[in-house]
Order: structure tokens, then C-alpha cells, then sequence
């Protein structure tokens, strides 16, 4: 009889266990990364105004002067279809009747959608989660796990090289770091 538990044990203990954290940067092709960590330092500092956001193009480049790989939509095709858990910070898009985020961006650094220049599209996710999850704080971290895709996204606030089919999204805790 233990012989027979055992299996289930190991299996629950796996289900319970947490996928390992996805690095951004894994998401960009070799030469992408080495052309990112070759680029001079570029300034953030614009004003944190709620508008610029969205008068500005959100997070579609508008600097056509950046080096190439700030525009790269360039992809890992290994990930295509692969369960990630990537960390990142929300950018809403759609809400549901209880006011849940339901699509968003998820971005590599807070504040993406109103500093310039945003990321790159192989650095932006698409985030589906029909369960939604509320959003008190957009400098909140999230954890979001799920299969990702490679699925070229635009639209009108970004271009991004990812989408991600979410079945759990929640806020990042003290506990988590």
C-alpha cells in the first residue's frame, strides 16, 4: 500500500511546486542581449503624468533614433507553447464587470508605460487572464504563470513579440523575495 502512495506524493508535491522564474532576458535571441548589454545607457527621466501615457503612443517607440534592438520583435522559439512564470509589472488594457484585469501588458520595469523609451516588443507580453485579478497599485510586481506564445500583438498603445495565457496571476510578496 505505501509503495502505492508514493507515486501520488511525489505528484502533489509537484503540482504544489512553483515553475522556476523566467528572466526577460531569456526572451530576447542571443544578439539581441549582446547588442542590449554593448548600448550606452538611456535616460528615463521623463514626468510621470497620467496623459503622457496615452497621448504619447504608450509603449510603441516613438525615439526613431534608439540602436535596432530597441525596436527588435525578434523571438525564442523555444518558448512557443512553453509554461513560464514570468515577474513583471502590469500595463492594463480591458477589465471585466467587476473591474478586474482581465488583458494587460506585463513589462520588465515598473513605470514602461509613461518613461521613455518603452521595451522593445520581445520584451513586452501580452497577458490573457479571463479569471482577472484587481489592480490596486500598477507599481504593484505581479507573478503571472501560464503558457506562453509566440504571438505578434499590436495595437494602438504597443507592439509585443509575446502572448501569454495565464492560469494564475497574483501580486509578488515579501515572502516571495
Amino acid at each position: 500500500m505505501r509503495h502505492l502512495l508514493l507515486p501520488l506524493l511525489l505528484l502533489s508535491s509537484l503540482a504544489l511546486a512553483e515553475l522556476p522564474e523566467t528572466d526577460w532576458l531569456e526572451l530576447m535571441p542571443e544578439e539581441d542581449r549582446l547588442a542590449l548589454e554593448s548600448m550606452p545607457e538611456i535616460s528615463h527621466n521623463s514626468p510621470e503624468q497620467d496623459s503622457a501615457f496615452y497621448n504619447s503612443g504608450g509603449l510603441k517607440q516613438q525615439d526613431q533614433n534608439l540602436p535596432a534592438v530597441m525596436y527588435s520583435a525578434k523571438t525564442v522559439a523555444a518558448f512557443d507553447g512553453k509554461q513560464v512564470r514570468l515577474g513583471g509589472y502590469p500595463v492594463p488594457l480591458e477589465t471585466d464587470a467587476q473591474g478586474r484585469s482581465t488583458l494587460f501588458f506585463l513589462v520588465p520595469y515598473p513605470g514602461a508605460c509613461i518613461h521613455v523609451p518603452p521595451p522593445p516588443p520581445n520584451q513586452l507580453v501580452l497577458v490573457r487572464y479571463p479569471k482577472g485579478i484587481e489592480l490596486e497599485d500598477i507599481y504593484a510586481p505581479l507573478w503571472v504563470n501560464g503558457t506562453l506564445k509566440v504571438e505578434p500583438v499590436s495595437n494602438e498603445l504597443a507592439d509585443a513579440a509575446y502572448a501569454l495565457e495565464a492560469g494564475e496571476v497574483r501580486v509578488v510578496e515579501e515572502s516571495d523575495l
